[in-house]
């Protein structure tokens, strides 16, 4: 069963400058982690070991239907 990860992506300064909220349907954490690094937009390079502790305090929803795994949105600087 897929769920739709709501991914609070900010990393603290001084570290970075970048984050965001990202919108993602997976099936687990570690196909949510192998999508968001694999985004070039996301801005992520360094920063992996951030993403994927975000990504596991993720609010998750249960999807009743099967969907399509992917990023749905994403709201960065």
């Amino acid at each position: 069963m897929k769920s739709l990860y709501i991914v609070d992506y900010w990393v603290p300064f001084p570290q970075s400058e970048y984050g965001g909220i990202i919108n993602v349907i997976a099936e687990d954490d570690e196909e949510a982690f192998d999508l968001l690094s694999e985004e070039d937009s996301l801005n992520l390079p360094g920063f992996e070991r951030n993403l994927m502790e975000n990504v596991r305090k993720a609010q998750k929803f249960s999807l009743v239907d099967d969907y399509e795994s992917g990023i749905i949105e994403a709201f960065t600087t």
